[in-house]
């Protein structure tokens, strides 16, 4: 009787531990599905701060197109006086700074320029 009581307690072990396992497999590609990719096209004072023309930067989804700014703002903090007179767009397209990203979507932060 003690051999089939062992037996059973190592074969339900084995099923917690294996459930434990997918779990946390299921939590990884979850967590991995979590996060957005997006390409940054930067001009002007934007280019000239970060020295390239383009980013490609991860973030939540859910994040909105302002918090692109707001994150390259906070690596460049001579970014900040261009914060609030800076246009969005996504996919060439203007739009509103709590406009949700999406998945490989190309967006661009747009200062003001001057020049001929």
């Amino acid at each position: 009787m003690y051999n089939k009581f062992q037996e059973l307690y190592q074969f339900s072990t084995s099923l917690i531990t294996n459930y434990e396992l997918r779990i946390g497999i299921t939590k990884a590609c979850y967590m991995s599905k979590s996060a957005i990719t997006v390409t940054v096209k930067l001009f002007a004072a934007y280019q000239e701060a970060y020295g390239v023309s383009e980013l490609a930067l991860e973030f939540p989804h859910g994040t909105t197109v302002k918090a692109v700014c707001d994150r390259l703002i906070a690596e460049h903090p001579e970014l900040t006086k261009w914060r609030n007179i800076t246009r969005f767009g996504i996919n060439l397209i203007f739009v509103e700074p709590d406009t949700l990203l999406q998945e490989g979507d190309e967006v661009v932060l747009i200062p003001p320029v001057s020049g001929g």
